[in-house]
């Protein structure tokens, strides 16, 4: 059984930066797209970044776009998501999982807060 742990989510002043990290333990992550999501308060968690197995094919989600970093290390089994120029819009609970398909469990996420 796969285990997500997102870690790295804090409080932060608009304009910002944070570095976010997803460890997942139970499987070779390099064989899988995977993919960061975001879940404002009140609304559905939706995608915003994602990155191919081989790290190669990357997308972003439009508003952020230029201020997010997606990348991954699979010798760590990681992925990671390097966020700037932050905005209160960006606040939400980050969660990281496969891109398509048959979603592993959630995990518990890390709460990302940025304050005008």
């Amino acid at each position: 059984q796969v285990q997500l742990g997102e870690s790295g989510g804090a409080l932060v002043q608009r304009g910002g930066s944070l570095s976010l990290s997803c460890l997942a333990a139970g499987s070779f992550l390099g064989i899988h797209n995977m993919a960061w999501f975001r879940q404002a308060p009140g609304k559905q968690r939706e995608l915003v970044a994602s990155i191919s197995d081989g790290g190669v094919t990357i997308s972003y989600e439009a508003s952020v776009e230029g201020r997010y970093t997606i990348s991954r290390d699979n010798r760590e089994n990681t992925v990671y998501l390097r966020m700037k120029s932050l905005k209160p819009e960006d606040t939400g609970v980050y969660y990281c999982n496969l891109l398509e398909g048959r979603r592993w469990g959630w995990g518990q996420g890390t709460q990302v807060t940025v304050s005008s």
